[in-house]
């Protein structure tokens, strides 16, 4: 790949309360990293900034008015075995949808040939909406996973891909001993996928995943902490305390210990790569165990709207210190776009805020019942997920030897959506952010680039 140099309005997070929106000149070396960053350039300034890089003939994409760059959507808990049930259920708490419309789905996908059509069009349109890492669930089949986790990794995209681990409970299981060889033999397999050797990670990497407490029992649970423990770099994936039934459901199960999120943490499967999707009912101690090992939390609320299950006190985690990210959790959520969950985040914080109307401020709190900010929903959406991930010094922001995962956005008329407002006057990027974040879809989303490799978008040729 050759370098390239990007002329136009950045959007950069910085943290959950600022981000840079200026003019940049941005340069994607030849393995797809950032070389260097000038900001605030004008059109003077640029041919004298490229020479004094020693960026002699090398190509320039200049934005036009109505476009900017930001970095790429991380969706850090979906199930691309879930996609085709997108939009249905919604009548469904989360036990009853999972009987009557998730597991009939998942059980599909010991159809090779159906798995192989499905996870390349499931792909193909995460992508397009704009996620350039995704931790992806599959199913109990290991041939469906590693089909998964092929096209992820042909498709050039960064994820974490994990096949369910369940031997109760479900529609399809398997024993405990199946389940942990057939994850280690996934582990294998992904890892053998081919890597450009100049990353320190490769783009596709595996994911430990048990579904949840309730479709594993203990000793499964304690295997699967023994293989986490003999690789501390690899990431786990679980779902936490989304729905009052299901914490009762999980608390009958394991009576000998002390909470939900206890039942993992006593296994070893809770640490700094942990992403715990939900976490909507946590008490004080739930809350000072999970930042206490540094485990991250997907924020999924579409889903928890959708499927009836509750408003994730957000707010509150933040002000903990506790890592979070946004995840689309289809088909639980209804929608595979972050922009989705970004407007559902906004309002279920709006909704909290409104629940806490009128109570004494209570410092030195800075996020609890209080409604987010667009700097929180950017920081939400691109570095606080890659935070969760464990992948905050590579990607999730632009800077220097950063990983180029990165979107240009169109707001203009020419991209098609009709719900974005565009008139004669110039915009401001910031302006520009707004309208995509609550107006936005996929056909703003013109380039997807991971690793300075152009994947998806309106742009792209398939």
């Amino acid at each position: 790949m050759s370098p390239i140099v990007y002329y136009g309005p950045v959007i950069n997070p910085v943290s959950l309360t600022s981000y840079r929106a200026c003019r940049c000149l941005l340069a994607v070396g030849a393995s797809g990293s950032i070389d260097w960053i000038v900001e605030d350039v004008k059109d003077s300034m640029v041919q004298e900034i490229m020479a004094v890089h020693g960026y002699i003939d090398v190509d320039v994409v200049s934005l036009r008015d109505g476009e900017f760059i930001m970095p790429g959507f991380i969706d850090t808990h979906t199930h691309a075995s879930q996609v085709p049930n997108a939009g249905s259920g919604q009548q469904y708490e989360l036990l009853e949808w999972l009987e009557n419309i998730t597991f009939p789905m998942e059980s599909k996908f010991s159809d090779l040939d159906f798995a192989e059509r499905t996870y390349a069009s499931v792909v193909r349109r995460v992508i397009d909406s704009g996620t350039t890492t995704c931790c992806y669930f599959a199913t109990i089949h290991l041939e469906g996973t590693q089909i998964l986790a092929e096209i992820v990794n042909r498709c050039g995209q960064r994820a974490f891909v994990g096949k369910c681990c369940m031997d109760r409970n479900a529609h399809q299981v398997e024993d405990a001993e199946s389940s942990v060889s057939s994850t280690k033999a996934l582990i294998s397999y992904i890892k053998d996928l081919p890597s450009s050797p100049h990353l320190a990670e490769p783009l596709v990497q595996p994911i430990l995943t048990p579904r949840f407490a309730i479709t594993c029992t203990s000793p499964l649970l304690a295997s699967l902490g023994e293989v986490a423990a003999g690789d501390p770099n690899l990431r786990i994936q679980t779902h936490l305390s989304e729905n009052p039934s299901e914490v009762a459901f999980t608390m009958s199960l394991f009576p000998e210990s002390s909470s939900y999120t206890e039942v993992y943490d006593s296994v070893g499967l809770l640490r700094e790569n942990t992403i715990l999707a939900h976490a909507i009912y946590l008490d004080d101690e739930e809350i000072a165990l999970v930042a206490k090992r540094n485990a991250g939390i997907s924020h999924c609320p579409t889903s928890n709207f959708n499927l009836n299950s509750g408003v994730a006190p957000i707010g509150k985690y933040l002000d903990q210190g506790i890592k979070v990210g946004l995840g689309t959790d289809v088909s639980g959520g209804y929608s595979l776009s972050i922009l989705n969950a970004i407007q559902n985040a906004s309002i279920a914080s709006k909704v909290i805020a409104m629940q806490h109307r009128g109570d004494p401020a209570a410092p030195p709190a800075q996020f609890s019942n209080k409604q987010f900010s667009v700097a929180s929903l950017l920081y939400l959406a691109t570095l606080g997920g890659a935070a969760v991930c464990n992948l905050e010094t590579s990607v999730g922001s632009f800077s220097v030897g950063k990983s180029f995962d990165a979107l240009i956005v169109s707001v203009r008329n020419d991209a098609g959506n009709p719900t974005i407002w565009s008139g004669s006057a110039p915009r401001t990027p910031e302006g520009m952010l707004e309208q995509f974040f609550f107006c936005g879809d996929d056909r703003n989303i013109s380039s997807v680039y991971v690793q300075g490799k152009l994947i998806g978008g309106t742009a792209f040729t398939r």
